[in-house]
């Protein structure tokens, strides 16, 4: 059952939970209005942070560092507030500590009537069936990306429409394409020869300043390598979040190691333009296990728990 899909296209499932005690004093009275209850004033939200930061504070001392908290905070909060509750939490000496602010992410822990209204509102086609991407314009500016597939140097040409990946050529470096080592920019033109058919043409420029072109893109690269960098720039075209593009690349199950090799060198040309402190696809540290642990840093995986890094 899907209840929900967010922002990133992650689907949920929706339950209202209710804390045991107050449940069963609700199957009792039969009340249902939670300000009546015992408990009125004393959740998440409504707990003063300062006292909680202590007190965390004081069972750390007799127990261990590495207990952890989390501070629930109204959607309204100024930036301030939060920079206050880190600050004492580092003076007192926490070692685990988190801010959620309501609504901080789509569709987690929704307070009640946050929620109530959302229902209220109509919902008109919750799913887009068109996305809207950037027109290629006739020169893009490119990046050249160095990679081995197996024993075999290749280079990856990835096109940038605002400095995001719009599109990935992939080939051997060899004849016309065995491009100097200093070569790290350039651009990618798209021209129509005498038939009118599409092609596309490397320009860079040379030691000695002058533009050099090389035409005919797609001469030096291999026809099925060819066609999934076409479905893989199509992907880009389309706005998927580069952490996930890189993990749908990482996740092919492609039929010879030849061309696994190919794949994973593909993923690390794009691994570059993930922005800093994206989470990644699957987010699970595999070194401590923190299941929200692992985000992109520089180009790798880091888990900002422990620390694990994982590069290429």
């Amino acid at each position: 059952k899907v209840d929900f899909v967010d922002d990133l296209g992650d689907a949920f499932e929706e339950f209202t939970v209710y804390h045991k005690k107050l449940e069963t004093w609700m199957n009792i009275t039969g009340e249902k209005n939670i300000e009546k209850s015992p408990y009125a004033g004393a959740t998440a939200p409504e707990i003063d942070w300062r006292k909680r930061v202590e007190m965390q504070a004081l069972v750390q001392k007799y127990t261990t560092h590495s207990i952890s908290s989390t501070i629930n905070l109204a959607s309204d909060v100024e930036e301030e507030l939060v920079g206050d509750i880190y600050m004492e939490s580092w003076k007192q000496g926490l070692k685990g500590i988190t801010v959620y602010r309501d609504g901080s992410r789509s569709g987690i822990l929704i307070a009640e009537d946050k929620k109530e209204k959302e229902e209220e509102k109509e919902i008109v086609n919750p799913y887009h069936e068109t996305t809207v991407f950037p027109k290629r314009p006739k020169t893009i500016v490119a990046s050249i990306v160095r990679f081995h597939n197996e024993k075999e140097k290749w280079l990856a040409v990835v096109g940038l429409i605002q400095d995001k990946p719009y599109e990935i050529f992939t080939g051997k470096m060899k004849d016309a394409f065995n491009l100097p080592q200093w070569v790290e920019k350039g651009w990618v033109i798209k021209n129509r020869d005498e038939e009118g058919i599409a092609r596309y043409d490397f320009r860079y420029v040379d030691s000695d300043g002058y533009k050099t072109t090389i035409e005919g893109l797609s001469r030096s690269f291999d026809k099925e390598y060819w066609n999934y960098a076409k479905l893989i720039s199509g992907v880009l075209r389309h706005g998927m979040p580069m952490a996930y593009v890189v993990d749908l690349i990482q996740n092919l199950n492609l039929y010879d190691d030849h061309i696994n090799t190919w794949k994973n060198g593909v993923s690390r040309a794009l691994k570059r333009f993930v922005p800093e402190g994206s989470e990644a696809a699957d987010k699970k540290c595999p070194e401590c296990g923190d299941p929200e642990g692992l985000i992109y840093s520089e180009g790798c995986l880091k888990c900002v728990s422990c620390g694990h890094s994982k590069c290429g």
